[in-house]
């Protein structure tokens, strides 16, 4: 894993590699990735017939707040290599889809959650959230309740969008148990209320 990490390392575009986890994972500049792919698939040495997946990582935090993660995986050679590279909300990444077509799918996907470019993909389209959703769900300041609701209308009968309504005020969860948040258990109010006047009286 060692030499083919260096293998890959010595490819113009790839600034390092680590071992993590028993993966190899490989850094590369946005600029050179359809290079580098076309590379990783062709050379022999390294043979990565198949993109297993592509997927994005958000960082908010951070100027390029995105990875964009390319999961290879070699058939003849068994062996496989994470390549990571970062983009923001602006600068796109080359596709790859002319390497391998399958990787318009995960484009697409990479899109529609996140948010991110990709250019030079002919199908730039979403393909998990519905239509005219607005935003990229898996972005970390994407609000957990979404902007708009669909649900079927039985008055209209028709589905419709509306702006999401929150039936229940968020409530805060002292995570204690009953018995012990309780001080006094309901209906024992009486008791103690007798108990205080009997003690006045006497």
């Amino acid at each position: 894993m060692e030499l083919l990490g260096q293998a890959v390392a010595a490819i113009p575009g790839v600034s390092g590699f680590r071992i993590e986890g028993g993966e190899l994972v490989a850094h590369a500049s946005r600029e050179s990735i359809l290079t580098l792919m076309t590379t990783l698939r062709d050379d022999p040495r390294f043979a990565f017939e198949q993109v297993m997946d592509i997927c994005g990582v958000d960082w908010p935090d951070r100027e390029d707040r995105f990875d964009v993660v390319y999961n290879l995986l070699s058939v003849t050679l068994n062996q496989r290599l994470r390549v990571i590279t970062t983009t923001d909300t602006v600068l796109p990444v080359p596709s790859v889809h002319t390497v391998w077509p399958v990787a318009t799918w995960w484009e697409r996907e990479a899109w529609d959650l996140y948010g991110i470019i990709f250019s030079g993909q002919p199908d730039l389209r979403r393909i998990l959230t519905d239509y005219g959703f607005e935003g990229h769900p898996l972005r970390k300041d994407f609000p957990l309740t979404g902007y708009v609701e669909v649900r079927y209308d039985e008055e209209r009968k028709q589905v419709v969008n509306e702006p999401v309504r929150l039936t229940q005020d968020f409530r805060s969860f002292d995570f204690l148990s009953p018995w012990e948040a309780m001080t006094t258990l309901p209906g024992d109010e009486k008791v103690f209320t007798e108990r205080a006047a009997e003690q006045a009286k006497g």
